[in-house]
């Protein structure tokens, strides 16, 4: 009791802490962004395979999920030690590179852990100690993940949407972000918005402008947030969309004509409207006059 009543009345000691801890998070995050994807597929595999009639592939006999094996190399198979897995100083002591095999590791496993302790460390102070910060850094830290796995892979898991779906229902009934009512109107205003938009644009187009995983994505936000602040999310992942793929052509990573997955800036606009949603949405109620 002594050490909460500490974090509550030192807002620094807390934010330093959280930021800490969202470092560590971060480390994990890691695995899940890289080991979820191949999980999925194994299972779809294994589900092909079992209709077919055939025997499960060798490849799927090998365990994998998000605590087994332990993290390695993935050129020499050296096990990462705990003094390799420390967030960022690792990364920084060896050079980016692997102790052993010298391969160069990727700049998204450190990206990663600062981004998730930067966000949470804005989450804390943003909503000070107690419950609702808690459940906000970990609304920040599944939206990491989808962001970079839905970039990568253009996949949005129901691992990940639905339990936190149901998450941001179960908040509402103790009103910890928005009030039941709301929160269930916004899961299912925030599923039925993008799904009606996906079948106006087949049916004008012949082609799929997103996918079910951004319904999903929607509906968990709207599940967190309530109805209310669906339309400044959809504003303002559409803004942040904008200028993430004219900042992609410009400097040359991207065809202007290869998609971009509408995930990453539904979950950049979900956190932003979580933590600024009041005067963001009463910015644009006073440009349109409303």
């Amino acid at each position: 009791m002594a050490a909460l009543e500490l974090l509550r009345s030192l807002p620094a000691l807390f934010v330093g802490l959280a930021g800490l801890f969202g470092l560590l998070v971060g480390s994990f995050l890691n695995v899940v962004i890289h080991r979820l994807p191949i999980m999925m597929e194994r299972g779809w595999r294994e589900q092909c395979a079992e209709l077919m009639g055939q025997p499960p592939e060798t490849l799927l006999a090998t365990p994998l999920n998000l605590w087994k094996p332990r993290s390695h190399c993935p050129q020499c198979g050296h096990m990462i030690t705990a003094a390799e897995n420390i967030p960022v100083i690792s990364y920084l002591w060896q050079g980016g590179r692997c102790t052993q095999c010298k391969t160069s590791i990727s700049l998204q496993y450190p990206f990663i852990e600062l981004l998730s302790g930067v966000l949470t460390s804005v989450v804390a102070w943003h909503f000070g100690f107690g419950w609702p910060a808690i459940a906000a850094c970990a609304l920040t830290w599944a939206l990491i993940a989808l962001t970079v796995i839905d970039y990568k892979h253009q996949l949005l898991p129901d691992s990940i949407t639905l339990p936190f779906l149901w998450l941001g229902l179960v908040l509402a009934l103790f009103g910890a972000f928005t009030d039941l009512r709301s929160s269930v109107i916004g899961a299912m205003a925030g599923y039925l918005s993008l799904w009606t938009v996906y079948q106006g644009f087949r049916l004008l187009t012949g082609k799929e402008g997103m996918g079910y995983g951004d319904f999903k994505l929607l509906a968990m936000l709207g599940a967190w947030q309530g109805w209310q602040y669906l339309v400044t999310i959809v504003l303002v992942s559409s803004m942040v969309g904008a200028v993430t793929g004219l900042a992609l052509i410009l400097v040359g990573d991207r065809d202007r004509h290869a998609p971009l997955p509408f995930g990453p800036f539904l979950a950049a606009a979900g956190w932003i409207v979580l933590l600024w949603g009041k005067p963001l949405q009463q910015g644009y109620f006073n440009l349109v006059g409303l």
